[in-house]
This record gives structure tokens, sequence and C-alpha cells, in this order.
């Protein structure tokens, strides 16, 4: 039988929610980042992927992310264990994919979240997956 679930309960999932993609976009644009300025040696891009990360930053505070922090629960979390695929990398080209895959998943779930509090603030997590899109498409001309 599905349990049932408080206000209070959905509000601090939707918390949840909102912080875990937070923290795996940005973790994911960190390593977009680092790839291209240590591997690819490209300021621009390396630049590019520095800013989204800082707006995304910049919005997430906007949905009182620093709140959002007490409603984590790693040790609690049913989706915390790593999947074979998570474990097993071959080259760089799978490192960059899997993580520009993670932002762009991420992104889009702030976007629908966001969208419980401000539509404004949806609308600029969907610019930062549309950029981070055309990001992907530079970067992996050089790789």
């Amino acid at each position: 039988m599905p349990k049932t679930v408080s206000v209070k309960g959905i509000l601090s999932g939707v918390d949840r929610i909102i912080d875990a993609n937070f923290n795996r976009a940005k973790e994911g644009l960190r390593v977009c980042e680092d790839v291209s300025r240590f591997i690819l040696d490209d300021q621009a891009l390396t630049s590019s992927y520095k800013s989204v990360r800082h707006q995304l930053t910049d919005a997430a505070v906007l949905l009182g992310l620093k709140g959002m922090v007490s409603s984590r629960d790693v040790a609690g979390d049913v989706g915390r264990p790593t999947t074979l695929s998570e474990s097993k990398r071959d080259n760089v080209e799978d490192i960059f994919y899997a993580n520009t895959q993670r932002v762009k998943e991420s992104l889009r779930v702030l976007e629908e979240f966001a969208k419980l509090k401000s539509a404004a603030l949806a609308e600029r997590f969907k610019l930062l997956r549309y950029k981070v899109y055309e990001l992907e498409k530079k970067a992996f001309q050089q790789l």
C-alpha cells in the first residue's frame, strides 16, 4: 500500500529535489569547465562554463537554496547507490559526455520545480540549459 505524504513532506521533497539537482548541475559544470581548461586549453569555453556555473548559483540562491540544505538527507536517500554505468569511464570523452548530460538533466529538473515558485526563475534555468547545449556542441567539436 502506498504511503500517504503530508504537505510538509511534499515541500521537503521539493526542497530536496532542488538541492540535489543544484548540486548535481554545479558538480557537472565544474567537470566540463576543467576539461575545457586543462585538456582543451580553451579559454573562451572555460570562461563560458564558469559563467554558467555562477549564473546557476545566482538563480538557485533566489530559490532559497541555503535553506534547502537543511532538508538534505544523504544517509536516507533511496537513490544514493551508484549504478554500474556511473562507475566506469573509458576516456575523457566519456567523462565529459556523462557530465554534460548530468548538467542538462539537472537544469531541466530545476526549471520544472522552479515553476512552483517563480516563472521568471524557471525561464532562467531554461536559458542556462540552452546555453549548455551550445557549449556541449563547441566542446565536442574539439574532443
